[in-house]
């Protein structure tokens, strides 16, 4: 489970990123890779729940995302 913090994205920048964010989200449920998102209520993150085979590989998908250098990460593994 992956825990984001969204720092330092102003709201122009993340329109203009957010299609392509979706985008690469839709291929991961379609895949079963994402198994689960919930958006913070703050609105400041999302919470994802992915299949991975550890904090690397997570890491690895992460940094394919629009979003990703404006985040703040926590994994927690989860069985």
């Amino acid at each position: 489970m992956i825990d984001i913090l969204l720092q330092g994205l102003d709201n122009e920048t993340r329109i203009k990123l957010l299609p392509k964010e979706q985008e690469i989200i839709k291929e991961w449920e379609d895949n079963g890779i994402l198994l689960a998102s919930y958006i913070k209520a703050d609105s400041t993150g999302i919470y994802l729940v992915l299949m991975a085979n550890d904090k690397s590989d997570v890491d690895k998908r992460l940094s394919t995302l629009p979003y990703y250098p404006y985040m703040k990460i926590e994994i927690m593994t989860l069985r």
